[in-house]
C-alpha cells in the first residue's frame, strides 16, 4: 500500500461528522434526552469511528478528532442544528441518508488508508477502515442499552463499507491507481452499494428463517 498521505478535503471529514452528530442527536431527542445526553451521542455518533480507529488500532499519539478543533465544532453545529431545528430536521431523513452513504464511504477511506500508513495488513486496514465508518453508531447503541441496527438484517451499511474499503485497496495495490484516484473510486462504491439498497430496498437475509408459530401457515 502507498505511504503517501491521504488529502481528502477536510469539508468531506467535517460534513460526514457534523451529519453522524445530528444522527445521534436525534436518537437522543426521539428518546427525550437532555441536551447533555443529546452532546454524548451526538459526539459518539459522530467522532466513534476516528476514536476507535486511532485509540485501538493505530494508536499513534492523540486522536485525530482531539488534535483538530474542526471536529468538535462540527458534533456542536450537529447538536444545535437537531436541537433547535429538530420539527424541520426529521423532515429530512431521507435526504440524510443519502448524504450519510457519502460520509460513510469518506470515514471509510480515510481509516483504510491510515491504517495502512501505519503498517498494518490489508485485510486488517480493510477491518479498520469499516470500523471507522460505523464505529460511532454501534457505540451509540452501546450505550442507550440498544440492540444494534448492524447486527440485524437490513439495508446494506456494512457491506456497502467493506466493499469500499475493500475497491480502494485493490485499486491501490493491485491495478497500482494513484491514491488520488482510487479515493474518489472507493466512495463511489461505497455511495453506490449504499444508495442502491436505499432505492431499490435490497436487504441482507438472516442466517436462520425465525420460526413459524404452531398453527400458521397450515394447509387447511
Amino acid at each position: 500500500m502507498p505511504t503517501e498521505v491521504l488529502s481528502l478535503p477536510l469539508y468531506i471529514d467535517f460534513g460526514a461528522t457534523f451529519l453522524f452528530a445530528v444522527t445521534g442527536a436525534m436518537f437522543a431527542i426521539r428518546r427525550h434526552y437532555d441536551w447533555v445526553g443529546l452532546f454524548v451521542l451526538a459526539l459518539c455518533s459522530g467522532l466513534g469511528g476516528g476514536l476507535l480507529r486511532d485509540g485501538i488500532f493505530i494508536n499513534d499519539g492523540a486522536p485525530a478528532a482531539m488534535r483538530h478543533a474542526g471536529y468538535l465544532w462540527s458534533v456542536i453545529a450537529g447538536c444545535l442544528a437537531a436541537g433547535l431545528f429538530h420539527r424541520h430536521v426529521s423532515k429530512l431523513d431521507r435526504l440524510f441518508l443519502y448524504v450519510d452513504a457519502l460520509g460513510l464511504g469518506a470515514y471509510g477511506v480515510v481509516g483504510t488508508t491510515k491504517a495502512s500508513v501505519a503498517g498494518l495488513s490489508l485485510p486488517a486496514a480493510i477491518f479498520v477502515g469499516v470500523v471507522n465508518a460505523v464505529g460511532g453508531s454501534l457505540i451509540r447503541d452501546v450505550l442507550t442499552n440498544t440492540e444494534s441496527l448492524l447486527f440485524k438484517p437490513g439495508q446494506f451499511y456494512v457491506v456497502a463499507a467493506l466493499a469500499g474499503c475493500s475497491s480502494y485497496v485493490v485499486a491501490t495495490t493491485w491495478l497500482h491507481l494513484p491514491v488520488s484516484i482510487t479515493v474518489w473510486i472507493a466512495i463511489a462504491v461505497t455511495f453506490g452499494a449504499r444508495t442502491l439498497s436505499i432505492v431499490f430496498n435490497w436487504k441482507t437475509a438472516s442466517i436462520l428463517p425465525k420460526a413459524v408459530p404452531e398453527g400458521e401457515g397450515a394447509d387447511s
